[in-house]
């Protein structure tokens, strides 16, 4: 990379043809990439005397170099820029920043009766998924019309295997028991049939079959399925009417923008077979001026020409803003999805409608986010005040453990930033080689492991250590960072207040033997709890995921003086495991054999802290 970047005589050396650049800064890192159909006419638009943005200049400014690529066409340069814009996530480009998986809606691979479930993550093979959903909101409302129409069991596979009984789904209507052979496996498995077509936007095909099936009912006089299968075609009808459009077969997608200051939200309404999915919301921040037009193209050309498109593409994508070289982007990604699709921007009646939603969406979404954002900004600023700090901190650990009277123990470390969560940084410790249930000595491991490896991979260490719990747990935690030579780091004991309510936190900062009592509106305390609070989330569910690798039986073997028989009475009375868990203890004690020590033994086991 050359030393001293020259624009003149990097401008004379350049071609007129189509393609993309790269620009980079002094350290090698991209800050830019750009397509263009005219290579020399673009680039020389950057180093302009007069007439530039001002966040064009600071981005020409840190400019020390560009690389070209020629290429054929200008297509070839769209799909070329976006696939450089996601390898090298460059500064100056729209990002779609959204670190959430979708979610699916499965059938399991159980032959005789399998269940309907929500998934998000990494597919498996032998299950049959539905979707993707924009939204979790999308995929129960899916699900609870499938309970009210075809009653198919959503249940877990261990809790299905354990039943004797039907259980309260059964008694509210909304599944037909295969757990206690109160269904067939031939009529269980066309409510399956049912469910994979309505999942499959085919929801009238399902209706004519239903409607069949109720004149064969009536004419073989049996009146009562006649009657449930009418009341299927009535939810189903219902749900239609709540959600067809008549716009083109329903295959569409509406997206719309809002720009308050530096920052832009886009949101992707999708509709598909007439019944709207739900919506996504992608947030950018700009650093270079751009018009809405041309950060709509940029915009699209990652959404449908990346990994982002939610389920099958849509024949038509409406815009509130004319997008900028749009019989382009229409062209490349019809090649790319393998179907024609018609970018439009003019619509009227349904479509316009839609439209006016994905904008109110978007102008919600922005704000929400801003008044957030200030709110955090207001709570990083009183936790320095409190904490007499320099400036403002920019990241921020908190350890927490987890386990169910010492049974797999996990300790977590959350990491938060100057913007909230950085949830690439978490990490969990599968804790060993401690007596069940020290905490002290889980939390040393943990401590020892990561800081070890922080040190030894030279990576971030933050600013404030949380630590869950007392002076006893800040004593051992320093023990810890003095055999790391890491005293220097400031830490911060949460302990809880009485009775455990939140907003009666006791601070303890290491060092003093002070005790800080917060009003329970302080915006420090609302930080601390919510950095806390996260920690223990994900303490608690690493925990669990770890019992559950380990546990193949009851969870209630496994307590004290539960044997058989109180495991029976106790899934008898409560109609399984299910109703176990969600007990009190005055409701456990009320089961015959528990008295009120065993019920509450019961429920810490089943509720760890």
């Amino acid at each position: 990379m050359a030393l001293v970047f020259n624009p003149k005589e990097f401008l004379a050396a350049q071609s007129r043809q189509s393609g993309v650049y790269r620009m980079y800064d002094k350290s090698g890192e991209v800050l830019y990439v750009g397509k263009a159909k005219n290579l020399k006419n673009r680039l020389s638009s950057y180093f302009r005397v007069k007439g530039l943005a001002v966040k064009t200049v600071a981005l020409v400014e840190k400019i020390a170099d560009i690389d070209v690529i020629i290429t054929n066409t200008e297509a070839e340069a769209l799909i070329l820029e976006q696939n450089l814009i996601k390898d090298n996530r460059p500064p100056y480009n729209i990002l779609l920043r959204d670190d959430k998986s979708y979610p699916y809606v499965f059938i399991s691979a159980d032959k005789h009766y399998p269940r309907l479930g929500f998934y998000r993550g990494r597919k498996r093979p032998e299950f049959e998924y539905f979707g993707p959903y924009p939204s979790t909101s999308a995929i129960r409302e899916s699900m609870n019309i499938l309970q009210k129409v075809f009653k198919v069991r959503q249940c877990e596979d261990s809790y299905y295997r354990s039943r004797s009984r039907p259980c309260l789904q059964y008694q509210l209507n909304r599944c037909k028991a295969p757990c206690t052979g109160l269904v067939s496996e031939e009529e269980y498995q066309q409510d399956i049939k049912h469910s994979r077509l309505f999942l499959s936007g085919k929801s009238q095909e399902v209706i004519y079959d239903l409607l069949q099936e109720m004149e064969n009912a009536s004419g073989r006089l049996e009146f009562e399925q006649a009657a449930e299968l009418r009341d299927q075609v009535s939810h189903l009808r219902a749900a239609q009417e709540q959600q067809v459009i008549d716009c083109k077969g329903g295959n569409l997608d509406a997206v719309a923008s809002c720009q308050i200051e530096d920052q832009v939200c886009f949101v992707v309404l999708s509709i598909r077979e007439g019944r709207m999915l739900g919506n996504r919301s992608y947030f950018h921040r700009t650093k270079i001026d751009s018009s809405m037009n041309e950060m709509l193209e940029g915009f699209l050309g990652q959404y449908y020409l990346g990994k982002n498109l939610v389920g099958d593409p849509p024949e038509e994508i409406i815009t509130a803003n004319e997008v900028g070289q749009a019989l382009l982007l229409q062209d490349v990604i019809s090649a790319q999805v393998g179907k024609t699709l018609e970018i439009r921007h003019r619509v009227r009646g349904d479509r316009a409608n839609w439209l006016r939603l994905a904008q109110k969406n978007a102008r919600q979404s922005l704000s929400s986010r801003i008044n957030q954002n200030l709110s955090q900004q207001q709570r990083y600023a009183d936790l320095q005040a409190l904490l007499q700090l320099d400036s403002a901190p920019t990241r921020m650990e908190c350890f927490d453990i987890s386990h169910s009277s010492g049974e797999a123990t996990v300790a977590a470390c959350v990491v938060f930033g100057e913007s909230g969560p950085l949830k690439s940084d978490y990490r969990r410790f599968n804790i060993s080689g401690v007596t069940p249930g020290d905490d002290y000595a889980a939390m040393r491991q943990a401590l020892l492991r990561r800081y070890s490896r922080v040190l030894k991979e030279e990576g971030k260490l933050p600013d404030i250590l949380f630590i869950d719990g007392g002076k006893g747990q800040l004593s051992m935690a320093y023990q810890v960072l003095e055999e790391l030579k890491l005293t220097e780091l400031l830490m911060v004991g949460v302990a809880k207040g009485e009775s455990r309510k939140p907003g009666l936190e006791t601070l303890i900062v290491h060092g003093t033997n002070e005790e800080i009592h917060l009003p329970r509106d302080s915006g420090a305390l609302l930080l601390i709890q919510s950095i806390r609070d996260e920690a223990h989330r994900f303490a608690i569910t690493g925990h669990r995921q770890r019992r559950a690798k380990r546990r193949n039986s009851s969870r209630l073997e496994d307590i004290e003086g539960v044997g058989v028989k109180r495991r029976q009475e106790l899934l008898k009375f409560f109609g399984g495991m299910q109703g176990v868990t969600s007990a009190t203890v005055d409701e456990l004690i009320k089961v015959r054999g528990i008295s009120k020590q065993l019920g509450q033994s019961i429920f810490d086991a089943l509720h760890p802290e």
